[in-house]
């Protein structure tokens, strides 16, 4: 359900969602019902269908190492990380930024 909440705003742009195998996804039909998208899951250890997530799980390792206890990071340092992430180019998508790529900016407009 907070699945549901936090992506409301972007459900017109939410066309599928691929799921790891893991228990924290059980309830997927209701995110895929609420947000209208289709749901996929990636085999089980085939981390090459995930790539991109796999990538941002590393990005995100280095502000929130192994181990970090989240039960001790605030809602503002979360948001923080996805900020900045969110808005770092990416080689592998033209160097556009997710943010960039979700609101349809194009890389050659943005540099001038």
């Amino acid at each position: 359900e907070a699945a549901v909440v936090g992506m409301k705003a972007l459900k017109s742009k939410v066309k599928t969602i691929t799921f790891d195998n893991g228990l924290e996804f059980s309830e997927h039909e209701k995110i895929g019902d609420g947000l209208g998208a289709d749901v996929y899951f990636a085999h089980p250890y085939a981390s090459w269908e995930r790539g991109i997530n796999e990538n941002t799980n590393g990005l995100i390792r280095q502000y929130f190492p192994k181990g970090t206890d989240f039960n001790e990071v605030t809602d503002e340092e979360v948001q923080a990380v996805m900020n900045r992430l969110n808005d770092r180019p990416r080689k592998t998508r033209g160097s556009r930024s997710p943010n960039g790529l979700l609101m349809g900016q194009r890389a050659d407009l943005l540099a001038a």
